[in-house]
């Protein structure tokens, strides 16, 4: 039996539309994205490196912050373009840069020294990419009425029949 105490302290659960669920889970993704970098620039001889103008093995040039911006600009727009697109292709567009962004997560653990950071940061990548993908997979149909059904069928609106 309810009470009224019970009503009272429920909490509103509203559902939020995938749209907003997609634009959080790639915000998310970013700041994991974001601060993996920052954090990393306290491993010890990163920074050395920048200095003398070296990025892993590469030299700094404008060809490689380029590419390096270029690569960062996709999760980047996938928050405003799963806001934006029309649903049919913001479902495909999500399938398709989260699951290019899976293996581009894990190739960036390659070679680093710090195995339990930079292994910590892939795996949590890679739950949020998982998520936008289950999200994006799993898009809601919409039903259609049985008049809008009729008369996407005819491509004329169903007309019944009155009887005098």
């Amino acid at each position: 039996m309810r009470t009224l105490r019970d009503n009272t302290t429920a909490l509103d659960d509203s559902r939020l539309p995938v749209r907003a669920k997609l634009v959080a889970a790639w915000t998310s993704f970013m700041f994991l994205y974001v601060y993996v970098d920052i954090l990393g620039f306290f491993v010890p001889g990163k920074i050395d490196d920048i200095l003398v103008g070296v990025v892993f093995e590469y030299d700094i040039s404008q060809t490689l912050l380029t590419a390096f911006l270029t690569l960062m600009a996709i999760p980047i727009l996938m928050i405003v373009l799963s806001a934006m697109l029309p649903a049919r292709a913001s479902r495909i567009t999500n399938i398709v840069v989260a699951s290019v962004q899976v293996p581009y997560a894990a190739f960036n653990a390659v070679g680093e020294s710090w195995t339990y950071f930079y292994g910590l940061a892939v795996v949590l990548e890679v739950i949020v990419l998982a998520v936008i993908l289950r999200l994006a997979w799993t898009w809601p149909r919409r039903t259609a009425s049985p008049a809008t059904t009729a008369t996407s069928l005819d491509r004329e609106p169903l007309r019944t029949q009155h009887h005098a």
